[in-house]
């Protein structure tokens, strides 16, 4: 959005920014914000201000080459741990706050003029009351602290799709992960030159009480505002704040798409390659997917990794294209290991911080499932583990640049992305939901995702293992009503004359005996072996179903599961639909009349087919 004068008058005076005490505070700050020489009217007027609010002792503006030195500093600080040199060079070990481990949705808001512009789906706040709320906690905070100015891009550089922002924060581990996920520095700021169009972050680590923690949105003024959290994407204000709920205001704004994707791009024996895109809730098997190495009997097959979290979508010469608006990743520890994703284990072998894993006797990284657990640990809190439960925290992360990562695809860095062929649907269910099933149209593929449902993690405060209603697996990240949402994702495919196959998997499904059916990991390469086929053309038959179009068990070339099992994995439980559709309508009812009607129409084929089957 362009920023104009108009709203920077706004936010310094409407408000009450600037009281009598705050006024002799910007004049002390003026000088020292002008010493940065940024050429930027409207940043340097934020900065100001900013500065006048929090008072740190002195400004650094990052301009890509700090990094070595604020880890060197948190390392003498004793905030960082510094890990084997030899097992993990240049890698480190961070802890956090025991209350500010995850996410905090119910800290996180939509602040629009219109409660209903949110949607029932997101927590609203006033844009004025965010403002006044974020000026009362801030004040003062960064007194005897740096303030760091962090300008970064989203996407490649030169990509025409790619956008930048800025992010204030008091917290030098902030800084290094936000050196280290995004584009930063000097290129950021030559890109947003005088430019309002850039998104500006506000992050105070303050006494992290999570009473009085909030993440705040301004979308209308592509501002964000964090206070009393140091914690990922509570913290690190370029990844879910700017990349999904801020740019997905932009999409829908612009005709374009920002999805919580993977996306990656898989080569075939026969040298033919195909983009697939695709949205999972946390522990569906998303981070797997898209850093999978495909089985040892399907010699020939490659796949590439574009994306292993976020995917900008946008329409260019009738095919939908997607770029990665992220340089690192911030991934899940805990279940990383050699059978899982060893690609991910080879990225963060080096250059890594990890952050709330435990440490071993020899100084390296330890979380549970990665290995034989060795007979000593420090858990995530520093403590003594002889025979603790859980030694690492369940969400304990590394954060790795995804240069680290050896099947990095020629794609990230095109300025127009990877052209996308497929996109996949998948949420964690042990029953019901079939292996794969394929969209017979885009509403349905619209549909499939509107109706993704999977069990809460440890990625986020609250309960583990409830199933939640999770569309589009943004049910955390779209920064607007979801309902709108939805019509956004239907009017896209009129805008994409080449639109892409939709298909919904599960890779989780158990029998009577609670046992997996599928292997999964390497072995989801199967499916999409079969998607492949369908895209190409070369699988044209499929077993016509109300809930989609699912595979022949003979064109599913799975030699470790026998046929009694695939058939048993690719089965339609009628009765279980039923019941599916009535939880799932429950649930699009907050919407009211917002809902898509098409959408409507959809499930009432879906319902009138089931009870017909």
């Amino acid at each position: 959005m362009a920023r104009s004068e108009d709203v920077v008058e706004m936010v310094t005076t409407e408000f009450g920014w600037f009281e009598e005490e705050e006024e002799g505070y910007a004049e002390k700050y003026r000088g020292a914000v002008d010493s940065l020489k940024i050429e930027n009217g409207v940043l340097r007027r934020y900065l100001t201000y900013f500065a006048a609010l929090t008072r740190p002792d002195n400004i650094v503006l990052i301009r890509g080459d700090e990094l070595e030195g604020i880890i060197s500093s948190l390392v003498s600080e004793g905030k960082l741990i510094r890990l084997n040199g030899k097992t993990y060079p240049n890698s480190y070990l961070y802890r956090s706050d025991p209350s500010d481990v995850a996410r905090s949705e119910k800290n996180t808001y939509i602040c629009t003029p219109e409660r209903e512009d949110a949607g029932p789906t997101n927590n609203w706040m006033n844009p004025a009351d965010a403002l006044a709320r974020f000026r009362d906690l801030a004040r003062g905070a960064y007194s005897g602290k740096t303030m760091y100015v962090v300008p970064y891009i989203l996407g490649p550089e030169e990509s025409p799709f790619a956008e930048t922002g800025v992010e204030i924060t008091d917290n030098p581990y902030v800084v290094a992960n936000m050196m280290m996920i995004t584009r930063s520095g000097k290129r950021a700021l030559d890109r947003i030159g005088e430019s309002t169009r850039f998104v500006l972050g506000v992050h105070v680590t303050g006494s992290l009480n999570p009473e009085e923690r909030y993440i705040m949105h301004l979308p209308e003024d592509d501002m964000i505002l964090s206070v009393n959290t140091a914690y990922g994407g509570n913290a690190l204000l370029s990844k879910k704040c700017h990349a999904l709920r801020i740019a997905s205001v932009h999409a829908k704004r612009d005709g374009w798409m920002a999805e919580h994707m993977m996306a990656i791009e898989v080569v075939r024996p026969d040298g033919r390659a195909f983009g697939i895109t695709g949205a999972f809730p946390s522990a569906s098997g998303k981070t797997n997917l898209s850093m999978i190495m495909p089985p040892s009997d399907m010699e020939g097959w490659k796949a590439y990794l574009v994306s292993d979290d976020i995917a900008w979508m946008h329409s260019v010469n009738g095919s939908l294209y997607a770029i990665n608006p992220e340089y690192g990743f911030f991934g899940v520890a805990p279940g990383t290991n050699e059978r899982t994703n060893p690609n991910a284990l080879d990225a963060i072998r080096h250059d890594t911080i990890f952050t709330n894993v435990a440490l071993t006797d020899s100084g390296e990284p330890w979380w549970e499932g990665l290995g034989p657990r060795p007979p000593h640990l420090i858990d995530w809190q520093g403590r003594d583990c002889n025979g603790c439960e859980q030694a690492a925290h369940p969400n304990s992360r590394f954060t790795t640049p995804i240069l680290n990562y050896r099947q990095l695809s020629a794609k990230y860095s095109d300025p127009r992305g990877l052209k996308v062929d497929a996109m996949l649907f998948g949420g964690r269910r042990s029953t019901l939901v079939p292996l794969v099933r394929e969209a017979r149209n885009w509403a349905q593929g619209v549909l499939f995702g509107a109706m993704l449902r999977a069990e809460t993690t440890a990625a986020i405060t609250g309960k583990v293992g409830v199933v939640r209603q999770d569309p589009m697996a943004m049910i955390a990240f779209c920064g607007y009503n979801m309902a709108d949402y939805f019509s956004h994702w239907l009017r896209m495919g009129s805008m994409v004359k080449d639109r892409p196959r939709i298909y919904y998997v599960n890779w989780f499904r158990k029998d009577s005996k609670g046992e997996f059916i599928w292997p999964g990991f390497g072995e989801n390469m199967r499916v999409i072996e079969w998607i492949t086929g369908r895209v190409s053309g070369e699988i044209t038959k499929g077993i016509e179903t109300p809930i989609g179009i699912l595979p022949e068990v003979d064109d599913i070339r799975a030699p470790g599961v026998s046929r009694e099992r695939l058939e048993e994995i690719l089965s339609v439980d009628r009765d279980g639909w039923l019941r599916e559709l009535d939880e799932v309508e429950a649930f699009f009812s907050q919407f009211g009349d917002r809902f898509p009607v098409e959408l409507r129409k959809e499930i009432e084929r879906m319902r009138e087919g089931l009870e017909n089957w």
